[in-house]
């Protein structure tokens, strides 16, 4: 029996495909700021390496200009995503709401969307890929939720639609 219940936890284990691990040697110069000021907004966001190896995205939401918006980017190889069903997030938020994106071809001009709100504490938020809906420019999309096989890229992104702070530290996002 325990050589079984041992089984399941390495068995369970495997079936992880790690997006990108947060530590202090971590090489975080493919992430990439994209706030409203590409529309003419004066939102901020910044991207930086803690000295404790955590990711922090930081800045601040302006409503100036028709602004509103800031997202972190990041782009990959395609990471397959048959056997996975959801995506978990480790991070530690300031009690706002983000969203997270996922592109399954960094090119397509739409994303697949879900909303996430943060507690203020560190947090495994886990977010099942067959809700992520089409989205594009704040719509809705007429079109399936994910299905597709790859990602190849995910953003976070926070446009509450009030001017503020804000501040997202991320340490581990994986597929499960």
């Amino acid at each position: 029996m325990k050589y079984f219940i041992c089984l399941m936890i390495l068995s369970s284990s495997m079936s992880l495909a790690v997006i990108f691990d947060f530590n202090k040697k971590s090489n975080v110069e493919d992430w990439v700021i994209v706030v409203d000021g590409v529309m003419g907004g004066r939102s901020t966001g910044t991207f930086k390496l803690s000295k404790d190896g955590f990711g922090v995205f930081e800045g601040k939401i302006s409503l100036e200009n028709n602004g509103g918006f800031s997202s972190l980017r990041y782009k990959f190889p395609k990471i397959e995503t048959k056997k996975y069903s959801k995506v978990v997030l480790k991070l530690k938020g300031d009690g706002k709401q983000y969203q997270f994106r996922v592109k399954t071809n960094s090119k397509d001009y739409y994303s697949y969307i879900t909303t996430f709100s943060t507690s203020g504490k560190w947090q495994e938020i886990e977010i099942p890929l067959k809700d992520m809906y089409p989205g594009y420019r704040g719509r809705k999309l007429d079109q399936p939720n994910f299905s597709s096989d790859y990602i190849e890229e995910i953003m976070f992104l926070i446009g509450n639609k009030k001017e503020e702070n804000f501040k997202l530290l991320l340490d581990n996002l994986e597929l499960k």
